[in-house]
């Protein structure tokens, strides 16, 4: 297992403290693995999700620590989306 990727969940598992996000996303990261978010949290597994996020370890990465505006790695196609487009805001804003 990533260390890496144990530490981005971490991270997201403080970033997502109190939030009252309950549907389930997953990252997946090219070359790393994935993460899976849902009512209990982060963790890294690469189960079924109501959306799905992929991006390179690089795009992640900033979007985990905000130089990456999740909306123009989108829009510039360094973020790719596949589900549903309301739960990936919804995470989005509760990264933030």
């Amino acid at each position: 297992m990533s260390d890496t990727l144990e530490q981005a969940a971490a991270a997201m598992n403080e970033k997502m403290a109190g939030s009252d996000f309950s549907a389930s996303a997953k990252f997946a990261i090219e070359g790393l693995g994935a993460i899976v978010l849902d009512g209990n949290g982060a963790r890294v597994s690469d189960e079924e999700a109501d959306v799905t996020m992929s991006a390179d370890a690089e795009t992640f990465q900033g979007i985990l620590t905000g130089e990456v505006n999740p909306t123009s790695a989108f829009m510039s196609g360094k973020l790719t989306i596949d589900g549903d487009m309301g739960t990936a805001m919804q995470l989005a804003s509760a990264l933030a």
